[in-house]
């Protein structure tokens, strides 16, 4: 079974949305667990409700403190915790963006609005007073720019005739409730799904010069060079000859250096069978945490390894600029 994402929930009172994401994550086909409910007011109710199932707490009043030492307190005990992902669930409180910028893909907020309408505060009256037929909620990625970051999942709730904020916050709260457990475990169960990390690689191997994909003993493979005689520098591995692993399979520069990465990192590295005679080392891609830009240079690595030179000066002459 694949590990579950570990996720660190953030929020400031009564904590509806954190319960409705705790019981979700009880579930067996949940892809993440509740490992921290911290808040920013030792007082917030939902606190207790965490604590009665079992879940580590932590609590910080922000008052009296500067910005930035409140949220490095909230992100280490985050950290110490072992969270992968934070996820804001009435969290009162904007993060500084250098905050917002470390948790970049990995830090989640839930918004009572169709955005990108209606940023802010205030969400249902100003839908009301624009004559709107439907408010709503999203969730998003949180970038330093305010209920800005990539939209994952919306609903829509009908704006009755006589509708006022209160009523209306009261239906999409139930909205609320059904969409964020479901979005966060789609959205942190991608580091286990075989297609999303096949099209990451993809996406990155194909950004190479001269470099064009081609099937490999029924695995997807990336070639440098001509569609006549290009040479492999990458496949992909989805648990083959046994693996457990969904990785991508690059060169290395020595046999000595293979079994040095494998032996000293395991959770990130193994030698394949039949590739790993040659001097191939499997790269785990379906690991918590995971550094697309550690997968990117492997490939680029691998890629100027059996490239043509008319490529390789090409690369080197744009990596000037």
């Amino acid at each position: 079974m694949a590990e579950k994402a570990k996720v660190a929930i953030f929020i400031s009172g009564r904590g509806s949305n954190m319960a409705a994401l705790l019981y979700a994550s009880l579930l067996s086909d949940s892809a993440f667990e509740v490992v921290l409910v911290a808040a920013n007011d030792p007082e917030a109710e939902g606190l207790a409700l965490a604590e009665a199932e079992g879940v580590s707490t932590f609590a910080l009043s922000h008052k009296g403190m500067v910005r930035s030492d409140h949220d490095a307190a909230m992100e280490k005990a985050a950290r110490d915790a072992g969270a992968d992902y934070i996820v804001l669930a009435g969290y009162m409180r904007i993060l500084t963006d250098e905050f917002a910028t470390r948790w970049e893909g990995r830090m989640l907020n839930i918004h009572p609005s169709l955005l990108p309408k209606y940023p802010g505060l205030d969400t249902h009256q100003r839908a009301i007073d624009a004559g709107d037929s439907h408010g709503g909620v999203s969730v998003h990625l949180v970038t330093p720019e305010l209920d800005a970051g990539e939209v994952l999942g919306q609903v829509k709730v009908a704006i009755r005739q006589g509708e006022t904020a209160d009523s209306l916050a009261e239906r999409v709260r139930f909205a609320e409730h059904q969409l964020y457990p479901r979005v966060v475990s789609e959205y942190v169960g991608r580091e286990n799904d075989p297609e999303f990390l096949l099209s990451k690689v993809r996406e990155l191997a194909l950004a190479l010069p001269q470099c064009h994909e081609r099937e490999s003993h029924g695995s997807p493979g990336w070639r440098a060079g001509s569609e006549k005689s290009g040479k492999y520098f990458a496949y992909f591995n989805d648990q083959h000859h046994g693996s457990e692993h969904v990785a991508v399979l690059v060169k290395t520069g020595s046999m000595d250096e293979l079994l040095d990465l494998v032996e000293a990192q395991p959770q990130a590295y193994f030698k394949p069978a039949y590739y790993g005679a040659s001097g191939w080392i499997g790269v785990i891609l379906n690991r918590p945490g995971l550094d697309w830009n550690h997968v990117a240079d492997w490939l680029e690595r691998s890629w100027r390894s059996v490239a043509p030179k008319s490529a390789t000066k090409l690369m080197d002459a744009a990596d000037q600029f």
